[in-house]
């Protein structure tokens, strides 16, 4: 195994995947709310099987992106 092969799996081992249920309780929203985003292509995720799994990493980077200053 070449050290390319070997850092891209290190990564994908670190990836921390969450449902659309725990997307939802996180962001406080209805799970149709995140099936739209996903579908809208707004929020990046994995469908496995019937299902989509969503990078944790992109669901804090989504928050951090929608805060807007008011005032």
């Amino acid at each position: 195994m070449t050290s390319i092969q070997e850092s891209d799996q290190a990564g994908i081992g670190k990836v921390q995947f969450l449902t659309v249920a725990e997307v939802a309780a996180l962001m406080r929203v209805s799970k149709m709310t995140v099936y739209r985003l996903v579908h809208n292509g707004e929020m990046p995720a994995v469908r496995v099987g019937r299902s989509f799994r969503v990078p944790e990493k992109t669901v804090h980077e989504y928050l951090e992106s929608a805060y807007f200053d008011v005032g």
